[in-house]
């Protein structure tokens, strides 16, 4: 069954056309990603979800129109977010005392986590003493501590640099297979949609369209080499190819 459902989502700001024709599905515990060129309007669609801006069309959860915003998901954005004045752990907790959770019970819940998520021994530190990729993994933490339906990423290793990013989508993939998180990826990172995800779906220039939906029929775990790195990279050339190319006449693959 679907957890998230979109059904002819439209979206306009002023007289600029945004989103033109979104239809989408994201399956219990599946890792969906979205691609398109910049602009193309992938960030205003979480903003849709989470309530942030209203538009046309429908979008459902577990069945039900999405009323509760709110509630349902965890958004993780392209930075961290860590606030410098507080320590790590109390960054974690941060969404959780915003739930009205008081801050020695958020405490209790986020520690045991530190070690899960690579942060064991840093939990006083303050933001500016950690490496990009363990802030990311703090902010990644404080996203799922919140026990929500749905994580929705954004851009989330955007900032970071390739041999980091690289590692941080090969311990995302690792933490995924654990919890089965049910999960939606806006990036402009061809191969790391690959690599994490179930199926990608590549969006049009604005205003945005579905222009293709790609199943990715990887095994997992994900590797880097051999055969399954080969698959990969065939994928890949094909996504870049629809980005591209977005003329089907002028595509070098079928």
């Amino acid at each position: 069954m679907n957890r998230l459902e979109l059904r002819h989502v439209r979206k306009a700001f002023g007289g600029l056309d945004v989103l033109a024709d979104i239809s989408l599905s994201v399956g219990a515990g599946e890792f969906v990603s979205i691609l398109g060129p910049s602009g193309a309007g992938k960030s205003t669609l979480f903003q849709l979800l989470t309530g942030a801006e209203h538009g046309e069309g429908e979008m459902f959860f577990d069945g039900e129109p999405l009323d509760d915003h709110g509630k349902r998901f965890a958004f993780m954005p392209q930075r961290d977010a860590l606030m410098p004045w507080r320590r790590i752990l109390d960054n974690a907790t941060l969404g959780l005392e915003v739930q009205g959770i008081r801050r020695k019970a958020a405490r209790a819940r986020v520690a045991p986590l530190f070690a899960e998520f690579g942060l064991a021994g840093f939990e006083r530190h303050f933001p500016g003493q950690l490496s990009g990729g363990m802030r990311q993994r703090a902010a990644l933490l404080r996203t799922v501590v919140q026990q929500r339906d749905m994580l929705l990423l954004d851009e989330p290793f955007g900032a970071l640099d390739a041999l980091t990013r690289t590692a941080m989508q090969r311990w995302l993939e690792q933490m995924w297979r654990h919890h089965r998180w049910t999960a939606l990826l806006i990036t402009h990172d061809v191969r790391e949609a690959v690599f994490l995800s179930d199926r990608v779906y590549v969006l049009s220039a604005r205003p945005a369209r579905i222009v293709r939906e790609i199943k990715v029929p990887l095994p997992r775990p994900r590797s880097l080499g051999g055969q399954a790195a080969r698959q990969a990279s065939a994928l890949e050339a094909e996504i870049l190819d629809i980005i591209l190319n977005p003329n089907p006449s002028k595509r070098t693959r079928p």
